[in-house]
């Protein structure tokens, strides 16, 4: 259909209009000859074809008006078959332009003398006039297409606010509802009709719709407690104002989405991490696969566990692996580490805060670690790290399994599993008074010791394939192993990075290297120079080193025969050996120590 056709209402108005006032005949032709509006005798010809129409074309063409005074004998009519004997006497042909586009044409006709003669005497005036008039028709098509595409933009808006799996709600400026999206009506259990057109402090009062159509300022991830035809509703919204071009606000859009399901779109955006199961974790050494075993049966409970390890032997991954292996392994699992983060921010990190409890606080507060990871786990990375102050906070969730949010006086109850970690003596630091006795009580119900990667000598080989697997197949390189000069460096290197510095050390051996097989040279510079030094060094360390390993394991087992081989024996050994607990541990496990 036409732009033309599409007014053809209002075209056969201006039409019958005209022609009253001048008693002359009009006719509206549209780009595709058809005419769409006609008075007296044309009248009955609306809706058909014109069969040549030349002037019509001409007009279109060059968007110039036409007077034909005589019609039949004019230039543009000489190629017409009725050239002398046309049914018309006169007309007077004008452009409809739209957005510099003919778009059609409006004709001033006449078909008798009379007609004739008023077109030939107010020529000018009638031009003048229809031209008025073709802007006129032009305008109202224009309209009429505004109309549409702003009807068309409407309906495309409300399908997709319809799509969105936000509850949407939108007030005008006097607070009544206009918009209510499906997922709104499946939140509230409430249909459009039901709503749409009330005043929304009646419906919704706990919503602060007024106040921002008050202030005009926006709400981020409010939590609202909404009362709905006997539904109470825990909600996270957000509210914005809407402004005609930056000026008042004229209404309120509000989004809405369930409380539950947004924390657990928050768990899955913070657990990205593939799972890491106990089978993932690389080693076949006696001393690991004791903290395997161990770390597998604990995994079942939910007490606290403290993992104890050197900087870099996988602390976090173990971590990881007894999340998984629990029963809330499909549930949220929250690291933090507390040596990273300032003290006053790791609080609000940890705990939340609520509304106003500092400057520049956001408008509803904010969630916790802790509450994010509610029914998961909580990874407490460097807990030796913990002031005073959040070891007593933490002390207390752990006795109440409830905690206050910064600034805040409700108690909110959090069920998690507590892991703890530090790479710190905190035995000596509870004796120095900086770290509280009880809380390491609680937190070490099952200590787990991870050894150090020197003493997991059988494991280095397997975790050297393992990394040079993985970084040869991320990097897009052919490495099919090691040399055996640079396989002996890497056995015979102590790791005080452990598996963080051998994994260090793998990529940076594979992005090096150019051949198949990674040479000595390719290592870090720290395994070549120790190579070096070693090979100075071991005609007169391995015997010293064998003797100081005997007198040593000769120390542990005579203190523990004195104290006994229970686990406060062990600790009372430890402390007059002047070692730490978890040292004491380590060495009994790699020597394999046992009571006589």
């Amino acid at each position: 259909m036409s732009r033309l056709a599409k007014v053809s209402e209002n075209g056969q108005q201006v039409a019958e209009a005209i022609a009253t006032v001048l008693k002359v005949e009009v006719e509206i032709i549209d780009t595709e000859l058809l005419r769409v509006a006609g008075t007296g005798i044309i009248r009955n010809d609306v809706g058909t074809r014109l069969l040549r129409g030349l002037v019509n074309k001409h007009v279109q063409k060059t968007g110039k008006h036409i007077f034909i005074k005589e019609a039949g004998f004019h230039p543009i009519c000489l190629s017409c078959p009725l050239t002398g004997h046309c049914f018309y006497k006169a007309s007077i042909v004008y452009p409809i332009i739209a957005e510099s586009e003919v778009i059609g044409t409006v004709s001033l006709t006449a078909f008798d003398d009379k007609q004739k003669e008023t077109l030939c005497i107010n020529t000018d005036s009638l031009i003048e006039f229809v031209g008025r008039m073709a802007d006129l028709i032009s305008s109202k098509a224009l309209e009429r297409e505004h109309i549409s595409e702003r009807m068309l933009m409407a309906k495309r808006l409300e399908a997709i606010v319809d799509a969105v799996d936000e509850g949407v709600l939108a007030v005008d400026q006097s607070g009544f509802i206009t918009h209510f999206n499906r997922s709104s009506e499946l939140l509230f259990g409430a249909k459009k009709d039901q709503v749409l057109g009330k005043d929304s402090k009646q419906i919704f009062p706990s919503l602060p719709l007024s106040e921002v159509l008050r202030d005009g300022k926006e709400f981020n991830s409010l939590e609202v407690f909404i009362n709905y035809e006997g539904r109470k509703l825990h909600l996270l919204s957000t509210v914005k104002p809407i402004k005609a071009n930056r000026g008042p606000v004229v209404g309120v859009v509000a989004s809405f989405r369930d409380f539950k399901e947004t924390q657990r779109l928050a768990y899955e955006i913070m657990n990205t991490q593939e799972l890491v199961g106990f089978n993932d974790l690389v080693g076949v050494s006696r001393s690991f696969n004791e903290v395997k075993a161990t770390g597998l049966k604990i995994s079942a409970g939910n007490s606290p566990v403290l993992i104890v390890g050197e900087s870099g032997t996988g602390k976090e991954v173990f971590a990881r692996a007894i999340h998984s292996a629990g029963p809330y392994g499909h549930k949220p699992f929250i690291s933090i580490n507390c040596g990273a983060i300032p003290e006053n921010l790791l609080e609000i990190d940890l705990f939340g805060y609520v509304e106003g409890a500092f400057p520049g606080a956001r408008r509803g507060g904010k969630q916790g670690k802790f509450e994010l990871a509610n029914n998961g786990t909580i990874f407490l990375d460097e807990v030796g790290n913990l002031s005073l102050y959040l070891q007593t906070k933490l002390l207390k969730f752990l006795q109440e399994r409830r905690i206050e949010r910064v600034g805040g006086t409700r108690l909110i109850p959090v069920e998690i599993r507590v892991i703890a970690a530090t790479n710190s003596d905190l035995q000596d630091m509870v004796r120095k008074k900086l770290f509280k006795d009880d809380l390491y009580y609680s937190l070490s119900v099952i200590p787990l010791v991870i050894p150090p990667l020197r003493e997991r000598k059988e494991d280095i080989k397997l975790l050297l394939d393992y990394y040079m697997k993985r970084f040869g197949k991320l990097l897009g390189k052919e490495i099919h192993g090691f040399t055996d000069e640079a396989s002996k460096a890497c056995l015979k290197y102590q790791w005080p990075g452990n598996i963080r510095e051998l994994v260090y050390a793998v990529e940076y051996a594979i992005n090096r290297e150019e051949n198949t097989l990674i040479s000595l040279e390719s290592l870090p510079p720290e395994l070549r120079e120790d190579t070096k030094k070693r090979g100075r060094d071991s005609l007169t360390s391995d015997g010293q080193m064998l003797q100081l390993a005997q007198m040593e394991k000769e120390a542990i087992v005579t203190a523990l025969d004195k104290f006994g081989w229970t686990d406060e024996g062990k600790i009372r050994a430890a402390r007059v050996l002047g070692i730490s607990r978890a040292t004491i541990y380590r060495k009994i496990q790699r020597y394999g120590l046992k009571p006589a």
